[in-house]
């Protein structure tokens, strides 16, 4: 059973929110809501750099291309990597990046900019930053910001 989430984001953002932020080596970072924008406005590839079973078990973004960059289990890197992020970017297209907390897909957008694509990091990722508990998806990322995802 798949469930679908999508909650209405403000139409008001801030300002901030509707820039990239520089970065070493990459395009630059935008926010969950900027990406959003971008893939649906077909100025962006939103690509899921985490693993299939990351995916599978958490949860993704309708839209997206799944091109992982690291492996379950052992977190091996995608040898496949680098063909599979060609296929699913057009000639000078944008790649939006998207991993677990913002990290991972950090180093993917500096090997897709190595390849030559304008590639941007997603922040705060798909669940953002674990809480004083340990969890995720109370302190930011793409679920959080009540962006849409499905589970199953």
């Amino acid at each position: 059973m798949t469930t679908e989430h999508t909650t209405p984001t403000p139409a008001s953002a801030s300002a901030s929110a509707a820039m990239p932020r520089p970065a070493d080596g990459y395009a630059g970072d935008v926010t969950p809501e900027l990406a959003w924008q971008w893939l649906q406005s077909g100025q962006a590839v939103l690509v899921d750099v985490r693993s299939d079973a990351e995916r599978e078990w958490v949860g993704q973004v309708p839209g997206a291309v799944a091109v992982a960059w690291k492996q379950w289990p052992g977190m091996a890197l995608n040898a496949d990597f680098d063909a599979q992020l060609r296929a699913a970017v057009p000639a000078g297209g944008r790649a939006v990046l998207l991993c677990r907390s913002g990290v991972r897909s950090i180093a993917a957008a500096r090997r897709a900019t190595a390849l030559g694509i304008s590639a941007y990091n997603i922040l705060e990722g798909f669940e953002g930053d674990a809480d004083a508990q340990g969890q995720r998806g109370h302190r930011g990322g793409w679920r959080f910001r009540g962006l849409p995802w499905r589970q199953g």
